[in-house]
């Protein structure tokens, strides 16, 4: 790729001034694969120029990660030591600004025994748990970006002759949907965030009680919380900084009442969980509750999330995202979450965001469940927009308002 280096350098930038703004005397938590050295340097580099005091690894591999989930003794392969739990809470004491950079092989885990897929999943969940609950009340910044693992993209880019192309290729889709190309990819940021927020701007002046969503293979309806908030991915974590979620972005999310979504949905994007693809999902939803779900692959994984703690049978997040958008136009299946979220409209199961009811973030759990939102050891999006999609606001007195046709703003 020409001026690759140069992008990658622009990169990491990004990653580190409106990624998590990194400022004097901050903690970062970068979580990288060894695959990614290169980038991982870079961003190692420029936060400590920034002024971080100290930038904490935590190295992934998926070869390893295989071996182990497949190998290790499986009441191991679960237990969370307690100096583990000691060390992420001194993450969280620190305010630690959390990077983490996704390339992992989509298939990772493909194979591996789904008993053995769900006991690490608990391990991670229980490891990790202290972290994310402070991401998701935006206590800490946090950000999480792409970088072209081999695999991964030999799995979007099939058609191409040589790995060497196909890295090429997807680190291009990479630059272009974060901006990169551009000559001040910060500027370009803010630009697209203030679009963004002008979106959400509108559907909390609206404050509507529910949406009905229309589509092939999906009728389905759900309520939004009184004094929910629509966000997009700028956020102000509790120190006062801006830092960007999510890059690239596309969406304005909010939360939804856990106890009201009622009807069918069908997926219409491959969902990458646990090492494992899963395509062709259908949910019925009765009184906020998943009833019945199916799969055409990786049935067993979607299940076993499912059932992971109640709350996994339950929405935590509803995301609009247009058609349109640059991500979606470019045709092109990313088999990531973080890209394929930015392509079509999607609902998560599981934990919602305290930031998405106002005043959340400073209630207690018991007070944000009885306001409706959702609490549980997990959040996996899966993706459910196309450009037949059509969306209702529904009011309080019933009546409807549009607010996507044909898979875009209406």
């Amino acid at each position: 790729m020409k001026d690759f280096d140069k992008c990658l350098e622009k990169y990491a930038e990004l990653i580190v001034k409106t990624g998590v703004n990194v400022q004097q005397n901050h903690t970062v938590l970068l979580e990288v694969s060894v695959t990614q050295a290169p980038l991982a340097r870079l961003v190692v580099k420029k936060a400590y120029e920034l002024g971080a005091k100290e930038v904490i690894l935590r190295w992934n591999d998926d070869f390893i990660l295989r071996q182990h989930v497949a190998h290790t003794d499986i009441d191991v392969l679960e237990h969370v030591p307690d100096y583990r739990l000691a060390e992420v809470d001194d993450w969280v004491e620190k305010g630690a600004s959390r990077i983490s950079i996704v390339s992992q092989d989509p298939g990772a885990l493909a194979g591996v025994d789904s008993e053995r897929v769900a006991a690490y999943q608990r391990f991670d969940r229980k490891f990790l748990f202290n972290l994310r609950q402070a991401g998701q009340a935006n206590k800490i910044s946090w950000t999480v970006i792409a970088a072209a693992g081999t695999e991964w993209a030999k799995l979007v880019f099939p058609e191409l002759a040589s790995e060497e192309e196909q890295v090429s290729a997807l680190w291009d889709q990479i630059f272009k949907a974060t901006h990169i190309y551009d000559e001040d990819p910060i500027a370009s940021w803010k630009k697209h965030e203030a679009i963004l927020a002008e979106k959400a701007a509108m559907l909390n002046k609206a404050q509507f009680k529910a949406l009905h969503y229309q589509a092939p293979g999906t009728d389905f309806t759900v309520g939004l919380p009184d004094n929910h908030v629509w966000d997009s991915s700028r956020s102000i974590n509790s120190r006062g900084e801006e830092f960007m979620a999510n890059m690239p972005t596309e969406e304005v999310f909010t939360a939804p009442d856990f106890r009201h979504a009622e009807g069918t949905v069908s997926s219409t994007k491959p969902l990458s969980y646990a090492g494992t693809t899963i395509t062709g999902m259908q949910f019925t939803f009765k009184d906020g509750e998943v009833v019945e779900a199916s799969a055409d692959q990786g049935e067993s994984v979607l299940k076993s999330l499912l059932n992971s703690d109640p709350g996994s049978k339950r929405l935590g997040e509803v995301a609009l995202v247009p058609d349109p958008s640059p991500i979606s136009q470019s045709g092109i299946t990313f088999y990531n979450t973080l890209f394929d979220e930015n392509a079509s409209n999607h609902l998560a199961f599981g934990n919602g965001y305290a930031f998405n009811i106002e005043n959340g973030t400073n209630m207690s759990e018991e007070e944000l469940e009885a306001i409706g939102l959702n609490r549980s050891i997990n959040h996996v999006d899966f993706m459910i927009g196309s450009n037949q999609m059509d969306i209702d606001g529904i009011r309080e007195d019933g009546t409807r308002v549009p607010i996507f046709r044909q898979g875009d703003w209406a």
